[in-house]
């Protein structure tokens, strides 16, 4: 695996894009997409995850975020994967899912050339990790995420998706909280 988008230095924030293997459209259910929203929950409240900003589409979640002082954020990911890759598929087990053979043979079949045994694979290697260095890079791909919804036509104003920091910045409810970032690199 390449080094390009490693987490190198724990001090400093990401945007990171974590996608589902073959790009499949795991998150295009409601219970789904609250799953991996309890999930982040779970790793503010229990692993030291900060987020600045996120957005879950129906088969990739972008966030820009950072791990707290004494985490390590590569674990953090690692741990989120884990934990969501096997409540996915008892979802996808457990109710109703009209693609239910197929994604589970796609995610039985993905795991296939994996040295360590395991049944299913659901999320790609890797967390495409790219430092924030600067401002015009942070605000850069927070607009860029809070518009994948407008782009994919599911919504016409980013606000509107539910399942994006977009709300937070709009000062709108959300499922989510997340910290705030104004004007400055964060340093938080």
């Amino acid at each position: 695996m390449s080094d390009k988008y490693k987490i190198r230095d724990n001090d400093k924030a990401y945007f990171i894009t974590i996608t589902t293997d073959g790009w499949i459209d795991v998150f295009t259910r409601k219970n789904q997409k609250l799953l991996i929203i309890d999930s982040l929950k779970y790793c503010q409240n229990n692993k030291g995850l900060i987020v600045f900003g996120y957005c879950l589409m129906s088969n990739h979640l972008h966030m820009i975020c950072k791990a707290d002082d004494g985490y390590d954020l590569s674990n953090i990911l690692r741990d989120f994967k884990t934990f969501t890759s096997k409540s996915i598929i008892m979802k996808i087990n457990e109710e109703p899912e009209s693609r239910r053979e197929w994604m589970l043979e796609y995610f039985s079949n993905a795991c296939r050339h994996l040295k360590k045994e395991q049944k299913y694979k659901v999320w790609q290697d890797g967390n495409q990790a790219k430092e924030i260095y600067s401002n015009k890079f942070l605000f850069e791909k927070l607009n860029y995420m809070h518009q994948n919804p407008v782009k994919e036509l599911i919504v016409e104003n980013h606000e509107d998706y539910i399942f994006s920091s977009a709300r937070n910045y709009a000062g709108l409810e959300n499922n989510l909280e997340i910290v705030m970032v104004d004007n400055k690199l964060i340093t938080y």
